[in-house]
């Protein structure tokens, strides 16, 4: 992890942000810790937003508690597909 005092972090951000890509860029203020710099560049824009969102995160796990989970068995059934094939063991 790379740190960098923040008056240094403002006066280049660019060549901060590119390597934030690669590894966190830790950004002091007085030399205390004040923010973290996570590149993501590539991820799509909504999973950021999702990923990112308590309230998203709070219906998710209300869905969870209140809902009863199905076995892959269950589930294949219902959807009328069949199993798998078990692969060959090697010799």
């Amino acid at each position: 992890m790379k740190v960098v005092a923040l008056g240094t972090a403002k006066n280049g951000l660019s060549s901060y942000v590119d390597a934030a890509q690669n590894d966190r860029v830790l950004i002091t203020r007085h030399g205390r810790p004040a923010a973290l710099l996570i590149g993501v560049e590539g991820d799509e824009f909504e999973d950021l937003m999702t990923s990112s969102d308590p309230d998203f995160w709070r219906m998710i796990e209300g869905r969870r508690r209140s809902s009863k989970t199905v076995t892959a068995q269950e589930m294949r059934r219902r959807l009328q597909v069949e199993s798998k094939p078990k692969p060959r063991r090697r010799r």
